[in-house]
């Protein structure tokens, strides 16, 4: 997963974008550092070398403002979102690598700068009404409860399923009755990816991108 941006670098990255889409632009760091009222350049400087190793910008030394915003569609008040195509096993779960794009989100509905899309495959969520072919955004900054639909790893494959505790023993609990829940046992490379926080349904236009079972 993605590391957290503190909140200072999330209104820096949040103001990138709205400069950027307001002006056609990019900010300086003077810009930037009269914005936030930060008068040493090298600390802004150090601001963007942290979004970009978090891999929300690229940072090119070539270009005179130096900064890529990844995924940028150019709207105002609006975030990239990524979307991923694989699942890595261990951790990090989430490789740059395998991002197949983004998908550009009214800021309004995005709960996390973290936040990221997966593409459900198969019907095991049906009775939730997610279907195959779906697009889950993902919440990763929120613990999952029981009851809550997740996003799950198990060693390199993805699953979206009901989180349920019994006990001791995590279950992930299909909405589909010809599908098996799973019960994960201490042997499983297991780890929560997060907390589903929106379903999305295309219907003729298409996201690039191996699909995630389910």
């Amino acid at each position: 997963m993605a590391e957290q941006l503190t909140k200072l670098e999330t209104s820096v990255y949040q103001y990138l974008l709205d400069f950027t889409a307001e002006k056609t632009y990019q900010p300086s760091i003077r810009d930037i550092g009269k914005e936030f009222k930060i008068k040493s350049t090298k600390t802004v400087s150090d601001l963007l070398q942290s979004l970009a190793r978090k891999g929300f910008i690229e940072r090119d030394p070539a270009r005179s403002r130096g900064v890529n915003l990844l995924g940028f569609g150019g709207a105002l008040k609006t975030q990239p979102i990524p979307f991923y195509g694989r699942i890595h096993a261990g951790e990090p779960a989430l490789l740059a690598e395998h991002r197949h794009g983004f998908i550009t989100m009214d800021r309004r509905f995005v709960p996390a700068e973290s936040a990221f899309f997966l593409r459900v495959n198969g019907d095991s969520m049906i009775g939730r009404a997610i279907l195959d072919g779906d697009y889950v955004m993902v919440n990763p900054a929120t613990k999952a409860k029981d009851g809550d639909i997740i996003a799950a790893r198990i060693d390199d494959e993805g699953t979206v399923k009901t989180y349920r505790r019994r006990g001791e023993t995590i279950v992930l609990e299909p909405a589909n009755p010809a599908d098996r829940e799973i019960q994960v046992t201490p042997s499983m490379d297991f780890g929560v990816l997060g907390v589903v926080c929106g379903v999305f349904r295309p219907s003729q236009v298409e996201v690039p991108g191996a699909p995630l079972p389910s």
